[in-house]
């Protein structure tokens, strides 16, 4: 099997059309369509269903996808080792937070680029959980308390978060200082998450939200106009914190202390650029 088929494969499947695996790989649609038919031929199934609009996985496809991600990875992290370059090339697909990725990590991935002109990053930003292994991503930035899988993860450095409120819903609403009084508020959530407190040992809570968003910003918005409680990292909120905007409630309280990890499929060792990638982020959140 040519690895350059399944490099084309995997490239139509990421960007969901020929045409543009052939604009990503610099190549001819006519080469990237020569190789999605040697390969379907020597599976003896159908990868991709094609239509006028792009490609589209079958379930073959999306079955074998994963699997030929991880063959290309392999055979990459192979010739990094055996060529020992210096320069970074091919591509990182990265999944990142939208609550703070486009401020805390973008510059970090804005670095390598400019250090590794021949790497080519796509990063995509959102508050949903990609799963990375079948949506073809090289790896996940998360915060937060990471439940058990079979991903290999790295903790990259400390999230610290606050509950926090305005001054506003403070004077109206007053300030909760028991677990009893808090759950009497309005909390501002992203969906009907437990909230974790520590009084000598975490607790779990279920606070009242009366207003619900998928992203941390909305939610410091919401907190900000005075709507209700917040429980946010303290990276998308210090400004506010420092200006007075908001403040701590429930001190005697505060949430644990979380993580930001990076996490990739299973496998023996992370590429060369995963590990830059990494070593970039310990650097900035460790501190």
């Amino acid at each position: 099997m040519d690895t350059e088929d399944l490099r084309a494969f995997v490239e139509v499947a990421d960007s969901g059309g020929i045409s543009s695996a052939a604009r990503r790989m610099g190549v001819s649609k006519s080469i990237i369509s020569r190789a999605l038919n040697r390969l379907e031929q020597e599976l003896g199934v159908q990868l991709l269903a094609r239509t006028t609009r792009g490609a589209s996985l079958t379930e073959a496809g999306r079955i074998f996808r994963g699997h030929a991600r991880k063959a290309c990875a392999e055979i990459e992290a192979a010739q990094e080792v055996i060529q020992c370059r210096d320069e970074l090339r091919g591509q990182l697909r990265i999944s990142a937070p939208l609550t703070f990725g486009p401020t805390h990590i973008a510059p970090i991935l804005a670095r390598m680029a400019r250090q590794h002109p021949d790497l080519h990053i796509h990063a995509t930003y959102s508050d949903r959980v990609i799963d990375i292994v079948s949506e073809g991503y090289d790896c996940a930035v998360r915060s937060g308390f990471l439940k058990d899988s079979t991903l290999v993860a790295r903790r990259v450095g400390p999230i610290h978060s606050s509950l926090v409120a305005s001054p506003d819903y403070i004077r109206t609403h007053g300030s909760p200082e028991t677990v009893d009084e808090f759950l009497r508020h309005a909390a501002l959530m992203q969906g009907t998450e437990a909230w974790l407190l520590t009084d000598g040992e975490v607790i779990a809570v279920h606070p009242r939200g009366i207003f619900k968003a998928d992203n941390g910003v909305a939610l410091a918005a919401a907190a900000l106009a005075g709507v209700g409680i917040a429980w946010l990292p303290d990276k998308i909120i210090e400004t506010h914190l420092a200006s007075g905007a908001l403040v701590r409630v429930m001190t005697k309280f505060p949430p644990p202390v979380a993580g930001m990890y990076v996490v990739r499929p299973p496998g023996p060792r992370p590429s060369r650029k995963l590990q830059l990638l990494t070593d970039l982020l310990i650097e900035c959140f460790e501190t």
